[in-house]
This record gives C-alpha cells, structure tokens and sequence, in this order.
C-alpha cells in the first residue's frame, strides 16, 4: 500500500503526522509525506532517519487559513496533483479540508484537526465577518468536506461542529489521535508543580488564565514569550507581572524533547486551558506522563478525559486556582487522578490503536474503489 500525506510544520498536526507516518512505515505501508508551511528544522525531521518506505518532499506553499494562502492553493493544488499522477498513491490523507476537492481518482480522506471558523466560534462566540477572503476560505473547506471519500474528526465535538459550521460530508468518522507512551516516562517522583503547553497571546490556548491568581505551586508554561511585555496582543491582565512574581510562573520558549519529557515526567499537574481544542495532544503526553489533567470544562475535554480529569468552570479563572488549591491540599487525590489519566491514555489514545483504525479505514477505501472498477 501506498499512502500519500499531507501536513504543516506549524502546528500540533505535526506532532500527529509524525506518529501516523512512523506507525504506517513499521506496519509496511510505503508513503510519501508533502508538507506545507515552512521548510521544517533540522531538529523536525530527525525522526524520519531510518524510515524506511518514507519519502519527504518539504514545501514552502502557504496554508489555506492564512491570509496569504489564496495566492498558493492553485499552485500547491497543482503541485499534488501533478504529484498524485507521477507516484500514483493507493490513498490520499489529507490533513488540510481544502484539498478534499482534488479533481483526481484517488480515494481521499481529508482529517479535521481544526480550521479557521470553528475556532473563531468558540474564541468569540460568533463567526467572523463575512469578507472576500474568509468567503473564499469558507468554500474551499465545504468543497473539501463534500468531494473528499471520507472526512476523519479527532473527536465526536469537532465532527458535529465542523458539520454545523460548514456541511454535513457523505461519510465521516472519529478516529481520535494517538501518541506513542515510550517517549514518556510515568515512573519518576513527582515535584509539586504545574505544566502548561502554548503561547499567552494565544485566545484559543487561553493560558493566562493561570496568570490570573495565585497559586500554592509553581507553574510552568512551555511556548511563552520570554518578554511578558513584547506583545501587546497578549489577552492578560495589566498587572500580570506582579502577580506572575507572587506565584513562581517560569515562562520557557520552544523545549527539545528530552526537555519536554523530563518536564512531562517532573510535574504533578497539567493544566489544559484550552477554550478550543479539537484534540489536545499535549494533555495526552501528560497523561502518559501520569500529570494528573485540570481541565476547563468544554465538551471536548469532557468527552476524551471522562471522569479522569477534575474540571474548572468553564474558562473560569478562579475556579482553575480552587482546583489546583485542592489538587496541592490533597496530594493522593492528586496521584489517583494522575493514575487515571494515564490509565485512559493507555486504553484510548495510543497511535497503534490510531494505526489500526487508519489503516482499516484505507483498505476499506481501496477496497470499494476496485469493486468499482
């Protein structure tokens, strides 16, 4: 089997492309990786040594949700099809909606990971103005959506809100995403702190909300800016820094993976602030990390985490503060929780079982597409 596979270098889909390419290689599937974006770093591509059946063709093209990306997606829509007549692919996985529409005969299965509207949605509780641009965007992903063989969700939430905010696709399914547990380490002592993943100007990461009260334990948040005040687009309170002082907040850029791990495995809390988060892999490393998961409550966390997360009111600051106060007051309520993310990160989110499921879902197609010939 032959599987084509698209993906950027500037999000967590990365993360994602990552396990599913490695997965299909080891399992024998022969598949060719094009990416969009930027033309990745070294320390990116590292994982690919020693793949063999992957072939990588990096691009520079521009993503569709970018304003800029109306100029690239003809040439980058060329630039797979001509690729898809060349090398001939059994199927094509395509982690952009936009290019569900190819006007090829080969089975395409287009994967929501999130989208421009939808995050709009939940970040400002409405959809954006309807200019020429984002008029644009929104036809392309609906094309995508409806022509594509199957459109793949991460979650029950992010299906039935792509659904609401687009079109409803012929055949869709859920297949959450996974992550391999050897790269973490669950079995290390614990310090009695807190690990938060994403940029403090990020809207839709809303980390600073742990910014908004103090806190009995230190946090860390991997991805911030080092200058607090660099950016005036960052959503936090005026006097942030004197509260960031009173509480130990440790702001740490980009870390390596050994770094992330060995924070992963250190602290006792992961906070997951998201408002919007179709799926938060980084909770699921923290899980097979055993950080026991605070979640804000929204209905996608409380459809992958269940019962095994405590929940804060949603996007509620000071209900984030009471739950991690009760977490550090009582420290085997803490572990047991720690113990039960772990334990459904075992069962539901590992990539075997997300290769499994992929790779039924490609035979199936094939198998339909000889039927028809």
């Amino acid at each position: 089997m032959h599987v084509l596979v698209t993906s950027d270098t500037l999000s967590g889909t990365w993360t994602y492309t990552r396990e599913l390419v490695s997965g299909l290689v080891t399992r024998g599937v022969r598949v060719t990786l094009v990416s969009f974006g930027e033309i990745p770093l070294p320390q990116q591509t590292s994982w690919m040594q020693n793949l063999h059946g992957l072939e990588y063709l990096p691009t520079a093209f521009r993503l569709d949700w970018m304003q800029e990306g109306q100029q690239d997606f003809k040439d980058s829509s060329a630039y797979l099809i001509a690729l898809v007549k060349e090398l001939k692919p059994d199927v094509l996985h395509l982690n952009q909606l936009c290019y569900g529409s190819l006007p090829i005969p080969v089975p395409r299965i287009v994967v929501a990971h999130g989208d421009l509207i939808t995050w709009w949605k939940a970040v400002h509780n409405r959809e954006p103005r309807e200019e020429p641009w984002v008029r644009w965007y929104r036809n392309i992903v609906t094309r995508g959506l409806a022509m594509a063989n199957v459109a793949v969700a991460p979650s029950v939430w992010m299906r039935d809100t792509v659904r609401a905010c687009y079109t409803r696709p012929d055949h869709e399914t859920v297949i959450y995403n996974g992550r391999n547990p050897i790269f973490f380490n669950p079995y290390l002592g614990k310090d009695d702190s807190i690990l938060a993943i994403g940029r403090l100007w990020d809207a839709g990461k809303q980390i600073s909300l742990l910014t908004q009260h103090t806190h009995p334990l230190p946090v860390c948040i991997v991805g911030a800016e080092p200058e607090l005040h660099s950016s005036g687009k960052i959503p936090i309170r005026a006097d942030v820094k004197l509260s960031i002082d009173e509480v130990n907040v440790a702001l740490k850029g980009p870390q390596t993976e050994a770094q992330l791990r060995s924070l992963y495995s250190k602290a006792a809390i992961y906070a997951a602030t998201s408002r919007y988060e179709p799926f938060d892999m980084a909770a699921v490393e923290a899980a097979f990390s055993r950080c026991a998961i605070v979640a804000n409550d929204i209905p996608a966390f409380r459809e992958i985490w269940g019962d095994t997360a405590l929940y804060f009111c949603e996007n509620d600051a000071a209900s984030l503060a009471s739950t991690i106060r009760r977490l550090s007051v009582h420290r085997d309520l803490c572990r047991t929780y720690g113990n039960r993310a772990y334990q459904r990160a075992r069962e539901c989110f590992t990539s075997k079982r997300m290769i499994d499921q992929y790779l039924e879902l490609y035979e199936s197609l094939i198998g339909r597409k000889w039927a028809a010939a």
